[in-house]
């Protein structure tokens, strides 16, 4: 007799995520979450922040978050959020915001690096923020650059 074979669900991050921690200004995987995520009764990502993180080999993903906890105005806008979380991230610091998760929770929308943020759905970021209730933080552009 043949034996019955299970399929099981196996879910894994992109072709265009980094794989493995960047170094400083190395590239760097920006996310939202998906409706897999459970926002209302996380105690881990807060509504608004900036995630970003990078491919493990086994399909999950590390992420490195802020959501500006401590209402610190420097942190305001998504970017900056979003560039204080990269850059937690490329200096190894030690930090609760941090987390490893499958990738069927978040979903890719751009790419951020020492230069910048290129934003390649930044349709989705306005929908992230809008749930958050937080468009008042959102870039200007789907393009944020830190150097000229």
């Amino acid at each position: 007799m043949a034996q019955e074979k299970n399929i099981t669900e196996v879910s894994t991050y992109g072709k265009d995520t980094p794989v493995g921690r960047p170094d400083t200004d190395g590239r760097a995987g920006v996310f939202v979450p998906t409706g897999s995520f459970d926002l209302e009764n996380t105690t881990t990502i807060r509504k608004g922040a900036g995630i970003v993180g990078y491919g493990n080999p086994d399909g999950s993903l590390t992420i490195y978050f802020e959501a500006n906890r401590f209402e610190d105005s420097s942190l305001h806008k998504w970017e900056n959020k979003a560039r204080k979380a990269y850059d937690r991230m490329v200096m190894g610091a030690p930090t609760v915001s941090k987390a490893k998760m499958d990738a069927k929770m978040v979903e890719q929308i751009g790419i951020i690096d020492g230069r910048g943020i290129n934003l390649k759905l930044p349709d989705r970021l306005q929908q992230w923020l809008s749930v958050s209730n937080a468009l008042d933080t959102a870039p200007a552009e789907a393009i944020v650059q830190w150097r000229k």
